[in-house]
């Protein structure tokens, strides 16, 4: 064999190692308790901010700390750590999405994404 057809074999068992790798860290959507089931694995959390429950930020103390519950799509309330700095229009938003892992009886978050009104419905709202 050439060494250029050796080189592109190894490129492509590389390419599929990658791929294969990359498969393995994709995280699913669960609810609470199934990511308390395995603590060890990352989770996307589907819910809704409980606005009963107090939110913790002081961006003084730690700035990349924010402390908040959340009610997950099947009822379940846990408390979150948020372990970025507090969103903008958190409070307003319609659902959120968490990204980590729980521990003991608290969800560490890595990431957020949140669901906000949108601007487009509020208008068309007002336009009937």
């Amino acid at each position: 064999m050439k060494k250029l057809h050796i080189i592109g074999l190894l490129i492509i068992a590389i390419a599929i190692g990658v791929i294969f790798i990359s498969l393995n860290n994709t995280s699913s959507y669960a609810d609470f308790s199934k990511a308390a089931s395995s603590p060890e694995d990352e989770f996307h959390v589907v819910g809704k901010l409980d606005k009963t429950q107090p939110q913790i930020y002081d961006p003084q103390v730690n700035p990349d700390e924010f402390t908040f519950s959340m009610t997950d799509n099947k009822g379940l309330t846990k408390q979150v750590v948020l372990h970025k700095s507090k969103p903008q229009d958190f409070e307003k938003s319609e659902q959120i999405v968490l990204i980590g892992k729980m521990q003991s009886d608290v969800f560490h978050a890595n990431d957020i994404l949140m669901k906000c009104p949108s601007k487009y419905n509020e208008a068309q709202n007002q336009v009937n």
